[in-house]
């Protein structure tokens, strides 16, 4: 007689016994029961049996402890490996610098100002506004010099930089997939062009978590007229909120409607908060959604930020020789300005770059300095010359005072943006003339990299001789985010957040660990 199937309710039955059982493994505390889990589900065929041996980033975000309280998502977490970097200040200058104008002299391109471009050379080229039937070449009117031990090649536009060149790795190789600003801007946030991902600070905070008991993990500050981004730069995509970048401001009230209103005490805030968190854990206990983990550790964290960020802006204790050398009470040009000015621009971005270095030392993870904007289709003579003035010297400082502090080591220094801008004048009218812009260029672009672990004193890979295309050791986006990574002790391959069904990270489907950068 053959075996009769089981009845429907038999088979109700035994899921919810699976069920049951997995709901019992997942929330408890102990590491017996998550192995045990990921045995269950690598049996049923629903985890790789690697990814179940693999250490768990996301189960620290909502997990709770033995003694059934919540686990702050933004708690500090091992690394894969022993790390070189435990801050990141990256400086996004919004909009693309010329590198042809800053970072890469090209004297055949200057003895070929005016010339027109073969048509096997634009064929294929898609630009932003240029009309390539009309298009000329356009060299650089600003000299270059060389600065340091190393001999590094800047700009007469960035004489601070040259100061600290042998401190600085210099890369002309980078190229991306993306030619328009918000796009290209979320490439280099984010890894990819398109929205609705984490970027790096997020997943730096996710991996790693933040040292810092009293301040975001993730900061970010903001100088000129502000990107065209906006907060998609700064977003924590799929993952908790909790990883999202917080904007600060550098003068006022640091973080807005942080300050308690007229008349509520102390004591009264504090037993709101905490009718809040007894709340929101009895919510977490019934559903274990990360966002409620997020969201209580979000309003612990501004109840201790209303003391530790206006300390954090108050620059009292800092000496006047310091003020001095960031540049925060110089006065804006004359005869200078466009795309980058906004009120007191130069004081602005000299107190935010001093600010990073405050937050390294309170143990904040990744800042974000986003200045913009040099998107500079025309005006390259007044408005190029604006905003090199302005940061050239307050990013100086900064590398001389993490260096001076013993801090550059384990503080990375990025200097970076979307793309480059083309060795063609811009022509919008389709004059055949040479113009005063540059329009976007994705072929080819220079960053520069100090501190964390990174080799000084460096100038990595090269461009043809008007700055096309890369000729030499390319770099793409994602292998500077898998370098980046590497050097904070992540594996950029297992550094992932399975969302929508895969697997993502911030290097998407790409990226290498380039080897010739680090120490």
């Amino acid at each position: 007689m053959s075996p009769q199937p089981p009845r429907a309710d038999a088979r109700a039955d035994s899921r919810a016994v699976d069920r049951a059982r997995r709901e019992f493994l997942n929330t408890t505390a102990s590491g017996l029961g998550m192995a045990a889990l990921g045995a269950m589900l690598s049996a049923d065929g629903l985890l790789d049996p690697a990814a179940a041996a693999a250490p768990d980033r996301e189960s620290a975000a909502g997990r709770g402890d033995a003694d059934g309280d919540l686990v702050n998502p933004l708690a500090a977490r091992q690394p894969h490996f022993d790390a070189r970097a435990k801050a990141c200040i990256f400086i996004f200058m919004a909009g693309a610098p010329s590198q042809i104008d800053l970072f890469d002299p090209k004297p055949t391109l200057q003895s070929r100002h005016g010339e027109p471009l073969p048509d096997s050379m634009l064929e294929k080229v898609r630009f932003a506004f240029i009309k390539k039937e009309n298009a000329l070449l356009q060299g650089s009117p600003y000299r270059f010099d060389r600065y340091g031990e190393c001999g590094m090649e800047l700009s007469e536009l960035l004489p601070h930089l040259g100061g600290v060149a042998d401190d600085l790795l210099m890369v002309r190789s980078l190229h991306t997939d993306q030619f328009n600003h918000h796009p290209g801007q979320l490439m280099m946030q984010c890894g990819r062009g398109t929205f609705g991902l984490p970027t790096m600070g997020s997943w730096l905070t996710y991996g790693l978590g933040s040292e810092s008991q009293d301040l975001p993990g993730y900061v970010v500050l903001t100088s000129g007229r502000g990107s065209s981004g906006g907060t998609t730069l700064w977003q924590s995509g799929f993952l908790p909120s909790t990883h999202a970048g917080v904007p600060f401001r550098n003068q006022g009230e640091p973080v807005l409607n942080l300050t308690n209103p007229p008349g509520l005490p102390d004591e009264l805030q504090r037993r709101g908060l905490d009718t809040l968190r007894e709340v929101n854990s009895r919510r977490y206990a019934e559903v274990h959604d990360p966002e409620i983990a997020a969201r209580i550790a979000s309003y612990e964290l501004a109840y201790r930020m209303q003391t530790a960020a206006p300390e954090l802006i108050d620059l009292a204790d800092e000496s006047q020789a310091t003020i001095d050398e960031y540049g925060i009470e110089r006065s804006e040009p004359e005869g200078l300005g466009g795309r980058g000015k906004q009120g007191d621009t130069y004081q602005s971005f000299a107190r935010n770059c001093l600010l990073a270095r405050r937050m390294v030392e309170r143990g904040v993870r990744f800042i974000n300095i986003i200045y913009a904007s040099w998107d500079h289709h025309s005006n390259i003579p007044t408005e190029l010359p604006y905003n090199a003035g302005c940061v050239d010297q307050p990013i100086a400082a900064l590398i001389t005072d993490l260096k001076r502090r013993g801090l550059l080591d384990s503080t990375m220094v990025v200097w970076g943006s979307e793309f480059g801008r083309t060795p063609l004048g811009e022509n919008r009218s389709g004059k055949r003339e040479v113009g005063t812009g540059r329009d976007h260029h994705p072929y080819a672009f220079t960053m520069l990299m100090s501190g964390g672990g990174f080799q000084g004193g460096q100038t990595y890979g090269a461009t043809d001789e008007i700055g096309w295309h890369v000729t030499e050791k390319p770099v793409h986006v994602n292998d500077l985010h898998a370098t980046m990574l590497h050097q904070f002790g992540l594996d950029h391959l297992r550094l992932t957040h399975r969302f929508q069904g895969r697997d993502f990270r911030l290097t998407d489907v790409g990226g290498r660990v380039i080897d010739d950068w680090l120490t």
